[in-house]
């Protein structure tokens, strides 16, 4: 049955499994495929274009294994991709901007949000146009924050240097007066708790992907696809364009599973061209 099938993830490196581990934990009948694009990251820099590229090649190693909705789990790829993936997949294709921006605008007492993301995401303004299109007299703070991704990306999120990377990146940030901070980059909730300490504690942080959640298990039980078996019939699967074992490292920290293992595949061109 259809409703079995897995649904699929994509990234362009570890930030995905934030979304994959509220998945997991509100989901727990579904099966994840995952798919971070490790080699070719980060995506931030990159030219919208290219990450177009990049995205519906992940989207159809992801389609070639039946998956029935498909997950940007990832900011960059979604201002960049996600009309185009609609466009032309079958399949219900859900980004983590609008999930994102809802619950800043729900969140927010006083209409002062913060945006954190990569310069791509930043650059599209994917973020302050889905706020002000909900919520014309909100006032949208960005910055960029081109260091953090690479700082997870090599699992030093939880070192000296990272909290001096945030707290360098975010001071500017702080004298803006924000009450609500979203975390536009999957990546960035595995800096949770350095963000929060610069920030301070009454600016709530928003985890985009962790919302993202709560748009599949709608979109799941509106098109009646949700799997009501009481088990998972096919087994997660987790695949990087990049060295498994950095991956498998992260991910067995992050998702609290001392067995998690993934596969190295190759996507297009590996080069950073």
């Amino acid at each position: 049955m259809a409703n079995e099938h897995a649904i699929g993830f994509m990234d362009s490196g570890v930030g995905g499994l934030t979304v994959v581990k509220q998945a997991l934990k509100q989901l727990p009948r579904e099966t994840v495929y995952f798919i971070g694009d490790q080699a070719r990251l980060p995506y931030g820099p990159r030219p919208a274009e290219q990450v177009r590229t990049f995205s519906f090649q992940m989207a159809d190693f992801l389609i070639a294994k039946q998956i029935k909705m498909l997950v940007i789990a990832c900011n960059t790829a979604t201002a960049a991709a996600l009309p185009a993936l609609r466009q032309q997949l079958s399949i219900p294709v859900i980004g983590v901007i609008a999930p994102g921006s809802r619950a800043a605008l729900k969140a927010s007492h006083r209409n002062r949000i913060g945006v954190i993301a990569t310069e791509g995401t930043i650059r599209s303004n994917a973020y302050r146009d889905a706020i002000l299109t909900k919520d014309p007299t909100a006032t949208v703070v960005s910055q960029a924050c081109p260091k953090f991704v690479p700082l997870v990306e090599s699992n030093e999120y939880q070192s000296t240097v990272a909290k001096r990377v945030v707290a360098e990146t975010l001071k500017q940030l702080t004298k803006q007066d924000v009450d609500t901070l979203v975390l536009g980059c999957t990546h960035y909730p595995l800096l949770r708790p350095l963000i929060q300490n610069v920030m301070g504690p009454g600016v709530t942080l928003i985890d985009s992907g962790a919302e993202t959640v709560n748009d599949v298990s709608a979109v799941l039980d509106y098109l009646d696809i949700a799997n009501d078996r009481s088990t998972k019939r096919y087994p997660d699967e987790y695949y990087t364009t990049g060295a498994a074992d950095q991956f498998e490292a992260i991910a067995r920290n992050w998702l609290g599973q001392p067995d998690f293992h993934a596969q190295h595949i190759d996507l297009g061109s590996e080069a950073n061209d």
